[in-house]
C-alpha cells in the first residue's frame, strides 16, 4: 500500500531512510533545515568523508561502544559492503586506507554527497530544503509536521533522523530529542563523545602543539582501570586531543566517579628493558646534568615535566643518580600523570553519546514501541562507536532498516 512517509533530517540516516522507503513504493518527503543535504558529511574525515570501514561486519561490534546488541539487525541487514556498492553504483570511486577506513578516491566529501543526491533523485524522493520543523502532532493515526513560516505536512509514517547535538553549525542542534519527548519518548543523558579532554596541569602551555606517536593512554576510575588506547595524540591549549584521546573519551564519558589518566610514553618497553635503556644512556652522558641527558629518549618539550614527575633534581649530574631515583624516572615514563578536568563541550564532540532510549525502539524495524508508525534512525538514538567510519555506518544501516519497514 502506498503511504505518505515523512523523514526529518537530511543526513546519512535520513538519506538512506528516504531512498529505501521510496524504493518500497511510498510517497516520500525528506525535510532538511539547511540549504543542502548532508552538511555534517561535508566535514567528516577533515573534509574527506570517512564513508565507512571495510572490516568484516562481525569485527564492527568490537568498535561499537553503546548498546551494540541493539545494532545486530540493522548492521546485518545493510552492511558496509552494501553502502559501498550503492555509492559505486552512483559513480563514486572508493579507496581503503589504514585501519580499513573507506574514503572517496578524490578525497572530497562533496563527491559523496553528489552520489547520494543521484540516489535520491533516482528513487524519486521529494526533498524540502530550508525547512525548519517547529513541532509534530500525532492524532492516533497520522502525523502532522509543522514547518516554520511554511505549510505543514501530513504523513502516515514518520522517521526522525535529526542527529545529535555535536557540530550545531551543521544543524545538529538537538531538535529531534524535543520532538521525541513531545511524542512520549525518553532521552538518556546527552554527553559529548569522541571529544577532546581538558586537563588541569601546569605544563599545558609548554606542551601545546606537541604530537606523540606510539604511546598508551589509560583511564582509571579510582584504582580500577577503565580503558586503555595505543596510538597518536596531541597536546593542546586546553589539554589533549588526537585519535587515542577521542577513542578513550567514549569509554569514560558516563563515569561519575573521579577519573585519573596516565600516559605510558614507552609502551613497547617493559620496565626492566626501559631501565636498561636508561642505564645505557646514562653511561654515555654520565657527566651531563639529568635535564640534558634525556634527549635520545624524549621530545625536548617533555623532558622537564617528566623529570618533575620523577622528583629528581633536574641539574643533578647523571653519574650521581641512584638506582632508586632511576626507578622513579622509569615510573614517570611509564605512568606520566594527566590531571583530568573535564571534556570539551558537546558541540565539539564528533558524535553525541545518549539519545532515544533503545528500550523504546524495536531493533528489528527501528519503529517506536510507544507510537505506531514513528521510526528513529542514526545518531538521535542512544548508540555510538569509535572513529573509523563506524558511526556513519550505523547511520546508513539504521536509516535503511527504518526505510524498508515503514
Amino acid at each position: 500500500m502506498k503511504l505518505k512517509v515523512g523523514i526529518i533530517g537530511g543526513g546519512p540516516a535520513g538519506i538512506m531512510a528516504a531512498g529505501a522507503a521510496s524504493n518500497n513504493g511510498h510517497d516520500v518527503v525528506l525535510i532538511e533545515k539547511n540549504d543542502q543535504l548532508g552538511k555534517k558529511l561535508f566535514i567528516t574525515g577533515k573534509g574527506r568523508c570517512n564513508i565507512t570501514n571495510a572490516a568484516p561486519i562481525e569485527e564492527f561490534f568490537d568498535n561499537l561502544v553503546t548498546n551494540k546488541n541493539f545494532l545486530y539487525s540493522s548492521l546485518y541487514t545493510f552492511d558496509n559492503n552494501a553502502i559501498m556498492e550503492l555509492l559505486q553504483k552512483y559513480g563514486l570511486k572508493l579507496k581503503i586506507e589504514r585501519g580499513n577506513r573507506v574514503f572517496p578516491e578524490t578525497d572530497k566529501s562533496s563527491d559523496v554527497i553528489k552520489a547520494f543526491k543521484k540516489y535520491l533523485n533516482d528513487t524519486g524522493v521529494n526533498i524540502k530544503l530550508n525547512s525548519i520543523v517547529t513541532h509534530i502532532k500525532f492524532d492516533g493515526k497520522s502525523f502532522t509536521v509543522f514547518i516554520k513560516d511554511k505549510e505543514s505536512y501530513q504523513f502516515d509514517k514518520l522517521i526522525i533522523t535529526t542527529g545529535g547535538k555535536s557540530y550545531p553549525a551543521t544543524g545538529s542542534t538537538g531538535d529531534g530529542y524535543l520532538f521525541a519527548k513531545s511524542l512520549g519518548h525518553t532521552v538518556t543523558d546527552l554527553r559529548p563523545s569522541l571529544v577532546p579532554i581538558e586537563l588541569n596541569d601546569s605544563w599545558i602551555n609548554d606542551l601545546m602543539g606537541l604530537s606523540l606517536r606510539n604511546v598508551s593512554l589509560t583511564a582509571f576510575s579510582g584504582k580500577k582501570e577503565v580503558h586503555s588506547e595505543f596510538g597518536e595524540m596531541i597536546f593542546t591549549h586546553y589539554g589533549i586531543s588526537g585519535p587515542i584521546v577521542l577513542s578513550i573519551s567514549n569509554y569514560i564519558n558516563s563515569i561519575k566517579s573521579k577519573l585519573r589518566l596516565a600516559l605510558d610514553l614507552k609502551p613497547a618497553l617493559v620496565r626492566e628493558k626501559l631501565d636498561a635503556r636508561i642505564v645505557r644512556d646514562f653511561e654515555e652522558y654520565s657527566n651531563k646534568q639529568l635535564k640534558n641527558a634525556l634527549n635520545d629518549l624524549l621530545p625536548q618539550k617533555l623532558i622537564p615535566w617528566v623529570i618533575e614527575a620523577s622528583g629528581i633534581y633536574p641539574e643533578k649530574v647523571v653519574h650521581q643518580i641512584t638506582r632508586e631515583e632511576r626507578e622513579r624516572l622509569v615510573e614517570a615514563l611509564k605512568n606520566f600523570p594527566l590531571h583530568f578536568k573535564g571534556f570539551r563541550p558537546i558541540e565539539e564532540g564528533i558524535v553525541t553519546s545518549g539519545g532515544i532510549n533503545v528500550k523504546e525502539i524495536n531493533p528489528s524495524t527501528m519503529e517506536s514501541k510507544i507510537i505506531p508508525g514513528l521510526f528513529f534512525a542514526g545518531e538521535i538514538i542512544d548508540i555510538d562507536a569509535l572513529t573509523g567510519g563506524y558511526n556513519l555506518q550505523i547511520a546508513y544501516s539504521t536509516g535503511y532498516l527504518a526505510g524498508i519497514n515503514v
